[in-house]
C-alpha cells in the first residue's frame, strides 16, 4: 500500500497537521501494542519474509537496514543544512562503512540470515560510532536551525502525531533546531520509508509557504535502528527524550514544548526506568 503524504485532516492529539490548536484531544501512543520482554520487542525473528509493500532487508546506500511490520524502530532525520554530506561521506570512509569497489553499501547478503540484526558481526560497533559522530554534531547546532521557531516546530509534531495510532504507533519524539528523534511501532501496510516521506513531504511543503524558503528542507538520508529488547527500548526513549537536556537546551526533559516528555504523566511510564535529569 502506497501512502499519501497528505495530512490534511485534523489531528485528534489537540493540534492539526500544522501544529494548530483544534477541539478534540487524543494522547500519544506512546506504548508499544505488545508486551516489552528482555529478549524481543519485534514479534517477529529476523529470517522471516516481509508482506509485499514492506521491503524487508536492503540498504539505502551504506548499511543494511530492515522494513517490516511490528518493529520498533528508531529513527533520526536531520534538516537540509544540518550535516553537511561531506562530513558524512568522510566519517563513512574513516568507518570502511564503504566497500573497497567504492559503491556505496553493506549488502544485507553479507549477514548471516540468522544474525541480520543490530549486533551483525564486525558491523556493530562501527554503526554505533557513526550515530555518535552524527548526534554529537546535529547536538552542536549547525545550520539555520529552522526548528527552533515554534511554529515550525508544531508543525513537524503535529505530523507526526496525525497519524498515530493508525499507520503507526508514536512511541517517543524529539524536535530539536535541526533534526528530529522519533520512535514508532511499524505497522502493516505502511512500510517506514512511506511513513518518513508522508513526514517529510508534508511539512516542507508548509514550511516553505510558513517561511518563504525555497530548496530542499530535509536531507534524503535518515537514520534507523530496531530495537531489540526491553532494555533497549528504555535506553532509546530516555535519549530521544533527554536530547534537549544533553544539548544544553533545557534543564529537565519535561521543560522541552517539543517532545513527548510532557506527555509522561509519572516517572517509569511506558516501561521506562525514571531518568535523572
Amino acid at each position: 500500500m502506497k501512502m499519501s503524504g497528505a495530512n490534511e485532516q485534523n489531528d485528534e492529539s489537540g493540534r492539526d497537521a500544522g501544529g494548530r490548536r483544534t477541539s478534540r484531544q487524543r494522547l500519544p501512543s506512546l506504548t508499544p501494542n505488545f508486551p516489552l520482554t528482555s529478549k524481543e520487542t519485534g514479534r517477529v525473528v529476523t529470517n522471516v519474509v516481509s508482506p509485499e509493500s514492506h521491503r524487508g532487508w536492503h540498504s539505502r546506500g551504506y548499511l543494511p537496514h530492515w522494513d517490516h511490520p511490528g518493529l520498533i524502530q528508531s529513527l533520526n532525520f536531520r534538516l537540509g543544512d544540518a550535516l553537511p554530506q561531506e562530513v558524512l561521506d568522510r566519517w563513512k570512509n574513516e568507518l570502511v562503512l564503504v566497500n573497497p569497489t567504492g559503491s556505496a553499501g553493506v549488502s544485507p547478503a553479507a549477514f548471516p540470515q540468522s544474525r541480520r540484526d543490530a549486533d551483525a558481526p564486525g558491523e556493530r560497533p562501527r554503526q554505533i560510532e557513526l550515530r555518535r559522530r552524527v548526534e554529537e554534531f546535529l547536538d552542536a547546532g549547525h545550520g539555520a536551525c529552522w526548528l527552533r521557531q515554534p511554529d515550525v516546530a508544531a508543525l513537524v509534531e503535529g505530523a507526526m502525531r496525525h497519524f498515530d495510532g493508525d499507520r503507526y504507533r508514536l512511541l517517543a519524539w524529539c524536535v530539536m533546531p535541526n533534526h528530529v528523534h522519533a520512535l514508532i511501532e511499524t505497522s502493516e501496510g505502511f512500510p517506514l520509508a512511506d511513513v518518513l516521506h508522508s513526514w517529510k513531504s508534508f511539512t516542507s511543503r508548509k514550511v516553505s509557504n510558513l517561511i518563504g524558503r525555497v530548496g530542499p528542507f530535509w536531507q534524503r538520508e535518515y537514520l534507523d535502528r530496531y530495537v531489540r529488547d526491553a532494555e533497549h527500548y528504555q535506553t532509546v526513549v530516555a535519549y530521544i527524550e533527554g536530547n534537549p537536556v544533553k544539548a544544553g537546551l533545557a534543564k529537565v526533559k519535561t521543560e522541552w514544548p517539543w517532545s513527548s516528555a510532557r506527555f509522561r504523566a509519572t516517572p517509569g511510564s511506558a516501561g521506562v526506568s525514571p531518568a535523572s535529569w
